[in-house]
């Protein structure tokens, strides 16, 4: 018997937004395909009950082979993508050596986009789709430490904006997502990327990452930030955007992600960088 289910697949999975996504519109009825870097997430999450495979978004093999798995799956009607999964290079600028990079646009920007192009002649086919690509408040405004990041979400954002022209009228429509500070183990699952590419001691910053970013990266808050809300938050723009009969293009989450677009349009750009650098 034929599966009728919507069909939805979600990149990034093993943890925080991509797995709350996963579990939440499981329960709403979709058809979840929740796939994963590594395959022992994939066991993990197949053991819950969702179906995984993987797809590392780095690995144009692997993007092919997941876009081909889940069209498989769904003969082809596919009804939405989430785009979700992607890190952090946690560095000073002048710190980030080209193969960091190199790396993180693999992940967060080229790989999304390989993944987009291969879902999306089947949703031209049938007049109907949904691609919603996870950005950042960090896709409106730029922060220290965090620019290797920053470059791919305003790439995505800019990409995203490109896609939602050129497929009016095809009945695929393109939503950008904009957390803020969210509840997960982002940050935590930076330290390794930190720690392959980063030469902090040899850093013109080395004092300033002594005091600002290593606190942040290894120490636990010491307080909660006032405006971090769970993947959940996350989660409930997301099914708007996928079940609602007209989605926003955009769609912001947590205060500061609100704050950000209205800044960026109303400062000048002195007085701007003055408020991101904290005084």
């Amino acid at each position: 018997m034929a599966d009728d289910r919507r069909a939805l697949l979600i990149t990034g999975c093993s943890s925080g937004i991509g797995l709350e996504a996963a579990r939440m519109l499981a329960a709403r009825g979709w058809r979840v395909f929740a796939t994963c870097r590594k395959p022992e997430d994939c066991a993990r999450l197949s053991a819950e009950g969702l179906e995984s495979f993987p797809l590392d978004l780095a690995s144009e093999d692997s993007v092919a082979a997941g876009a081909e798995e889940a069209l498989r799956r769904c003969d082809g009607r596919l009804d939405g993508l989430f785009n979700n999964g992607a890190f952090a290079v946690p560095g000073a600028i002048e710190d980030v050596p080209r193969a960091a990079m190199r790396a993180i646009f693999e992940t967060n920007l080229f790989g999304q986009l390989d993944l987009t192009n291969r879902v999306l002649p089947a949703m031209r086919a049938r007049g109907a789709g949904r691609i919603v690509m996870n950005s950042s408040v960090l896709g409106v405004v730029a922060a220290p430490w965090r620019g290797a990041y920053v470059a791919t979400k305003f790439a995505l954002e800019g990409l995203t904006d490109t896609l939602r022209l050129e497929l009016a009228g095809s009945g695929v429509e393109i939503c950008l997502i904009e957390p803020g500070p969210i509840a997960t183990a982002f940050r935590r699952n930076a330290i390794p990327h930190f720690e392959a590419h980063i030469d902090w001691r040899g850093s013109p910053h080395a004092d300033a990452y002594q005091q600002t970013l290593m606190p942040r990266l290894y120490q636990p808050a010491a307080k909660k930030d006032r405006f971090e809300l769970p993947p959940a938050a996350v989660v409930e723009k997301l099914i708007h955007a996928l079940e609602s009969p007209r989605p926003a293009t955009r769609y912001p989450v947590t205060v500061p992600a609100r704050t950000a677009g209205a800044l960026r349009r109303l400062l000048p750009t002195r007085l701007l960088d003055r408020v991101l650098r904290g005084r």
